[in-house]
């Protein structure tokens, strides 16, 4: 079985379809999925979403990329944190990818944002979910100074080359591998693929973007996370089943729910 260790199924064109996109997980033997927060404002829905189905969890946080959003107090992000489906702090980090005229000193309210959520995840104990786009070195900084690898958390949707993944091993987290590691020119995620431990590994979908071979350029849905995790094993030259049970188990493991075939 596969879970989805990232997704956005409160996101319009999974939303409003959700009955048929839950099926067709389970068509895809994707038991769960943890629906991520990207700000304040759209969490109520994850929440519902996540309250509503067993095997649905959700996140807090706000996203780098949402400058406009409402920003986050670290009292805020404790109190949302204890609903009982919540199981992440994020997704939060850093994206320098749209500077757009300003310079990297400007982006220090990104960086700010960045250590409320760790210092939540502190406090709550509950691991981080980190976004990072053309920022690799200050998002590893500032983890390193807020000692986010306390906590530990994951490195979504990683794209970065072999070191970086390296260092935030290093820093107690796990590496996350989206529908970006089938495409033909991703070399350098698949050269990731292969060499992370795999009692780090993660798969995800981050739909409704980056949709895998073979739906690449159309909407992406949870149940999709199956052709990541069937890439992978065979990037790793392992039985898919063997890919299959390692990164569900490391998803129960890492947000520290109940493994349904375990207890």
């Amino acid at each position: 079985m596969f879970v989805d260790s990232h997704c956005h199924i409160n996101f319009a064109g999974l939303a409003e379809r959700l009955p048929q996109v839950l099926d067709a997980m389970r068509a895809h033997s994707v038991t769960h999925a943890l629906c991520v927060s990207v700000d304040l404002e759209t969490l109520p829905s994850v929440l519902e979403i996540a309250r509503s189905h067993d095997n649905i969890y959700a996140s807090v946080g706000v996203h780098p990329d949402h400058e406009d959003a409402q920003e986050p107090s670290l009292a805020q992000l404790i109190e949302l944190a204890a609903h009982p489906k919540v199981v992440a702090i994020g997704e939060t980090g850093l994206d320098y990818y749209r500077l757009e005229g300003r310079t990297l000193a400007d982006m220090e309210w990104q960086r700010e944002r960045f250590r409320t959520h760790i210092r939540a995840a502190h406090a709550t104990r509950k691991p981080l979910i980190v976004h990072t786009r053309a920022a690799a070195q200050d998002t590893l900084r500032i983890m390193a100074e807020e000692h986010a690898s306390v906590p530990g958390g994951v490195m979504h949707c990683f794209t970065e080359p072999w070191p970086v993944a390296e260092q935030a091993l290093a820093q107690n987290f796990y590496i996350s591998l989206s529908g970006i590691v089938t495409f033909k020119s991703a070399t350098e995620v698949q050269d990731v693929a292969r060499r992370v431990p795999l009692e780090r590994l993660l798969i995800e979908t981050d739909s409704p973007y980056l949709a895998p071979v073979p739906y690449r350029g159309k909407p992406n849905e949870p149940a999709f996370v199956s052709y990541v995790g069937r890439f992978i094993a065979q990037q790793r030259e392992i039985p898919e089943i063997e890919l299959a049970a390692a990164t569900t188990d490391n998803f129960f493991r890492l947000f520290k729910i109940p493994h349904p075939v375990t207890g």
